[in-house]
């Protein structure tokens, strides 16, 4: 028969207080060191979000005004959110991201209810990756396109159709594209932290700065004569506040949480592998400004192409597939630029796609009790699956990204994130994590944890659902 307990003794306070700050042991899993966890942690916040969706962001929001307004998201409310999750991470009893939230909320004395930010997380990794898949896929189908001067001295009309021609056909030009790169990046996460993910980071991410730097000079120079270059630099760094809108300011602020990978789970998962003499806040720190300098240099390296051969700025997602083709077919080695372009963003889809499946597979090998290696074949299967289905409907790759993970399962999760580690999480496990090397620069950031992210985080959640799903019954 059930006993009634009073209220805890001093002692027994005393007991759950170092009972909760006592370190955990989650396996042998970790990175080997903290510039492993850096190119790692970069490699997935750097990817075709910095490239493919910063440069059509930045394209048809007002260039400057944009910017201005994403660099303000990125330190007052990406940064927050990103040390939450390495906290999480890290001071959870777990490798996946959901069994991390669950440690810490029964431990924290609060209801397993808050570990549901990391579930939202997961499920919208999981379906970002299934189409994220696709889109790799387009970008390595245009790497032997230049590398064999398909677009060389084609009119622009033909190149702008290259790429409606390729969608509308998928199953000979974009399929065995999509197979490899999926087949590529569960191969990867099946290898395991320091020999897959860490491999893949250490190996691809130097040689993707080098590219990327390359590419920008190349842009910047030979635009000079054209104007292009200068045009270029008045559109990204000559800020129109009069055409910052609500609309732009929602836009910046999802484009902020989408390039550094907040909301998917992924850094909750990766800062479950993180050694305990690593700063977390200062992590974070690095990890947002090299993602954010990343962006401005890609940046760098589209636009003053696009001005001086006098093509449209705005033309969203197509600046990538039909512009950035159109404005180097016929310029001076355009066709190995080109094909170094696509390499190089074939590299930041690698290290992205790689995060994006590991809290899946971390979760299913953690609850199944299987071996990691199965689980991402197993997992990498049914990304794979549901990936088809973007594949062959653009509609439907549509639906996910900007109807259900973009504009409700990511915010979600970095809401509830945010919510729990500086509002919910006991107090103890939060001064542990924060201790050390750069302790107050995380108690500094832990105010914006606790009231700032949470506001404008909401904002984009209730914006994002209102004007997908809501405002279209009314229209």
């Amino acid at each position: 028969m059930p006993t009634m307990q009073g209220p805890k003794s001093r002692s027994a306070v005393l007991g759950d207080y170092i009972m909760a700050t006592i370190p955990v042991e989650r396996g042998t899993a970790q990175w080997s060191s903290r510039f492993a966890f850096i190119m790692a942690a970069v490699g997935s916040s750097v990817g075709l979000g910095n490239l493919w969706r910063f440069s059509a962001e930045l394209g048809t929001n007002g260039g400057a005004a944009f910017l201005t307004i994403y660099i303000a998201c990125i330190v007052f409310v990406g940064i927050p959110v990103l040390m939450s999750e390495y906290i999480i991470g890290r001071a959870g009893n777990a490798a996946s991201a959901v069994g991390s939230n669950n440690d810490l909320a029964e431990r924290s004395g609060v209801s397993k209810v808050w570990s549901s930010g990391a579930w939202f997380g997961m499920v919208a990794s999981f379906l970002i990756v299934s189409f994220y898949c696709v889109v790799a896929a387009w970008v390595l189908s245009y790497i032997p396109k230049f590398l064999f001067g398909t677009f060389s001295g084609m009119p622009a009309g033909e190149i702008e159709q290259q790429f409606g021609l390729m969608v509308s056909n998928p199953t000979t030009q974009v399929l065995p594209w999509f197979l490899f790169f999926g087949l590529v990046t569960a191969w990867l996460v099946a290898r395991g932290v320091n020999k897959g993910i860490e491999l893949a980071a250490r190996l691809l991410m130097p040689i993707f700065f080098v590219l990327l730097i390359g590419l920008a000079a190349y842009s910047i120079i030979t635009s000079m004569s054209s104007g292009g270059t200068a045009d270029a630099f008045a559109f990204m760094f000559t800020p129109d506040f009069s055409k910052i809108t609500p609309a732009v300011a929602q836009s910046a602020l999802g484009q902020a949480c989408f390039s550094i990978g907040i909301g998917n789970a992924i850094m909750i998962t990766y800062g479950s592998y993180l050694p305990r003499d690593v700063s977390i806040p200062k992590s974070a720190v690095t990890v947002s400004l090299v993602d954010t300098c990343v962006a401005i240099i890609a940046g760098l390296a589209i636009f003053p192409v696009v001005f001086a051969n006098d093509l449209d700025f705005e033309a969203g997602a197509g600046i990538f597939f039909t512009t950035l083709p159109t404005a180097l077919s016929d310029a001076p080695g355009g066709m190995l630029i080109g094909a170094a372009f696509f390499f190089l963003a074939f590299f930041a889809a690698v290290t992205s796609s790689v995060s994006l499946l590991e809290p899946s597979v971390a979760y299913l090998a953690e609850k199944a009790k299987i071996a990691k290696a199965k689980a991402a074949w197993i997992t990498g299967a049914a990304i794979m699956s549901l990936g088809l289905l973007s594949l062959y409907s653009l509609d439907f790759m549509d639906f996910i990204d900007g109807g259900l993970a973009g504009p409700i399962l990511a915010p979600l999760s970095a809401l509830l994130v945010v919510l729990f580690t500086g509002w919910r999480l006991n107090k103890a496990i939060l001064a542990q994590e924060l201790s050390g090397p750069g302790e107050k620069l995380g108690k500094f950031i832990l105010f914006f944890v606790r009231f700032i992210a949470p506001i404008f985080m909401g904002l984009v959640l209730v914006i994002g659902t209102w004007s997908r799903w809501i405002a279209p019954l009314f229209s």
